[in-house]
């Protein structure tokens, strides 16, 4: 068996990208593929045929990489956070009195 080498492309001052995954989302798949794991031992532990297991955990799978590929080519390294940061931000703000108007 010859190993295989994977090259992660790095720059300076550039974030980790790997087989086009760029920086947390190459975190996100990871835990995702450990959730898969266990979600496996679980179902293999109640007794569920394990090609229904293999089945159902491969098509997860198969939906978690294909949903975190479309999030890193759509949102790149940091505008996930950025999106999610800024549905934080309130649309308006309402002020009852003139209170606050008056001490400035």
């Amino acid at each position: 068996m010859s190993n295989s080498v994977y090259s992660i492309n790095k720059g300076i001052n550039q974030s980790i990208e790997f087989k086009g995954l760029k920086a947390q989302y190459i975190w996100y798949l990871g835990g995702g593929v450990v959730g898969l794991m266990i979600l496996f031992a679980v179902l293999y532990i109640i007794g569920i045929p394990s090609l229904i297991c293999i089945g159902f955990v491969g098509t997860a799978g198969g939906f978690l990489v294909f949903k975190i590929y479309r999030m890193s080519n759509t949102y790149g390294e940091y505008g996930m956070m950025k999106a999610l940061a800024k549905k934080q931000i309130p649309k308006w703000i309402k002020v009852y009195s003139r209170e606050v108007f008056m001490k400035l």
